[in-house]
């Protein structure tokens, strides 16, 4: 393999994990503990409780590693490429581009080129990232990590969760690669400039990174099982769980919002008098007003015939046309 793509992705991998890492901790804390509402809620209760240090746990290790990883990396996708390229094309047509097929096969190998080398670094620096001032801390530093992994686990121990990491690497580093050739090749035509380099870089971190996404999630919780993580048979058994989760929380909101609205209906109901008291109090008022108030408390007088409020004034009406008159008599 060529000294240049180890050498640039030594240096790459360590300049990207000391400016990525902060960031990095927020993800993975949100991914397996779910004591944060969002990202703003992480960083602020970390750095709280851990100061800024906090955020750059688990960093060490990878600062040496990780480069060893993108090292290999770059070389497998080099030397993947170059060959794909040759046996694509006759002696005749070197000069040509690679075909985008070729780009992306050659990025999923060096995805699983670097495969054993991440998945030891990875778990170390996750579960590193996860111990808190308030959960406590089991490990003392990466060495120590490693120790109680191989002690509690064995050497699988420091590969657990790499199917997972497999299935997100495999096609995303592929994903990666090509819209980075293509970007760079729409923009020029000759080698491409910093400018070129850098959306392309851009471009292509937001779509891997868009993929990745779900497979990053059940690889960290994976990874944390024995940890002091949720325990998981496998990446189908996590992804089973997490799914029936997400779906037990949709009929519980239903049933909270559901007894809620009654609640409140039963509430406004009882606070609302039925038209019958009110008839019966507008009555009662009409009559203290007038001078027989006695009248409404009758055994004989009922509201049964009351329909409206004008029947209301029409029997105190009749009930002052029948006193006038027995008066009057």
């Amino acid at each position: 393999m060529p000294l240049v793509e180890f050498v640039a992705g030594w240096i790459s991998g360590a300049v990207g994990l000391v400016v990525g890492h902060p960031l990095d901790t927020v993800k993975v804390r949100l991914q397996t503990q779910a004591v944060y509402r969002g990202i703003f809620d992480c960083v602020v209760k970390t750095y709280t409780h851990e100061g800024s240090r906090g955020f750059f746990k688990g960093m060490s290790f990878p600062v040496i590693s990780v480069a060893i990883s993108n090292a290999v990396a770059f070389g497998s996708y080099s030397n993947a490429l170059d060959y794909l390229t040759r046996s694509g094309h006759n002696n005749s047509d070197q000069s040509k581009r690679s075909s985008l097929t070729a780009v992306f096969m050659a990025g999923c190998f060096s995805g699983l080129a670097q495969l054993f080398v991440s998945a030891p670094i990875d778990l170390v620096k996750v579960r590193l990232q996860n111990q808190t001032k308030s959960g406590g801390n089991k490990y003392r530093g990466p060495i120590h990590c490693i120790a109680v992994i191989l002690r509690e686990d064995g050497v699988k121990g420091l590969f657990r969760g790499i199917w997972a990491l497999a299935l997100r690497d495999v096609p995303c580093f592929g994903l990666y690669f090509l819209p980075y050739e293509l970007i760079c090749s729409m923009l020029t035509e000759k080698q491409p400039g910093n400018t070129a380099v850098l959306v392309a870089g851009g471009v292509a971190g937001v779509v891997t990174w868009a993929c990745a996404t779900p497979m990053d999630v059940v690889k960290a919780r994976l990874q944390m099982c024995g940890g002091g993580g949720r325990m998981y048979s496998g990446v189908l058994n996590c992804i089973t769980t997490m799914v029936q989760s997400a779906a037990a929380l949709t009929p519980g909101l239903r049933r909270v919002k559901t007894a809620s609205v009654e609640s409140n209906s039963n509430s406004k109901a009882d606070s609302v008098p039925s038209e019958k008291e009110t008839k019966k109090k507008k009555l009662h008022i009409l009559c203290k007003i007038s001078g027989f108030q006695g009248l409404t408390s009758g055994p004989k007088f009922t509201l049964d015939n009351v329909s409206n409020y004008q029947d209301v004034h029409c029997t105190i009406f009749l009930l002052l046309s029948a006193v006038n008159t027995s008066t009057t008599v």
